[in-house]
């Protein structure tokens, strides 16, 4: 009687595994996806990519006439056909906005810095989930935060003999223990 319990409770146990890894996988590799991002803030920009051009103007100009033609012919120069607003941040400068794009002339060393931004692919939107920055998303975050820790246990379970938790797997299950424990008492014994 115990051995049909046991081998219920074990397939049971399998397929609560199997069907949560299917079902989130997804989310699983968006947040891994989105932690290898924010894992390297410093490095780069994982949201966003940011392209910079430096251009030459030619011509004298001055910000006391600026028109919206004259605006309009410093957007041809980096391939932009219509401008939101434009300001002057100090003399002898403009300031030209577009989507996701603005160009910086200054009129003194004839130079102009065009700065265009666009969303990363895929990391942006991984990056969106990750961090909560959808409403209501917490919940679903919360929920998935739960279904990670039902699959690990689950997954402790699977396999059975010398290769199951009993086996091998103990030593594994340690020597995962172990390295976020080092790593803790080194940063303790480093403060």
């Amino acid at each position: 009687m115990k051995s049909v319990f046991m081998r219920k409770v074990r397939k049971l146990n399998i397929a609560t595994h199997r069907d949560l890894g299917y079902f989130f996988s997804t989310l699983i590799i968006i947040y891994c996806l989105s932690g290898f991002a924010l894992n390297h803030l410093n490095d780069w920009n994982p949201d966003f990519i940011i392209e910079k051009e430096t251009l030459t103007i030619s011509g004298n100009y001055s910000s006391d006439n600026l028109t919206s033609e004259l605006i309009k012919e410093f957007g041809k120069q980096v391939k932009e056909t219509d401008y939101k607003v434009y300001d002057v941040p100090s003399p002898g400068k403009v300031k030209i906005y577009y989507d996701n794009a603005s160009l910086l002339i200054d009129f003194t060393t004839h130079q102009g810095e065009y700065e265009k931004i666009m969303r990363r692919p895929v990391f942006y939107q991984s990056n969106l989930l990750h961090r909560n920055s959808i409403r209501g998303w917490k919940w679903v975050s919360d929920i998935f935060a739960g279904m990670l820790i039902i699959i690990s246990i689950t997954g402790l379970f699977v396999l059975k003999g010398k290769n199951g938790i009993s086996g091998r797997g103990k030593w594994w299950i340690g020597a995962g223990a172990l390295l976020p424990i080092l790593v803790l008492l080194i940063n303790e014994a480093l403060q």
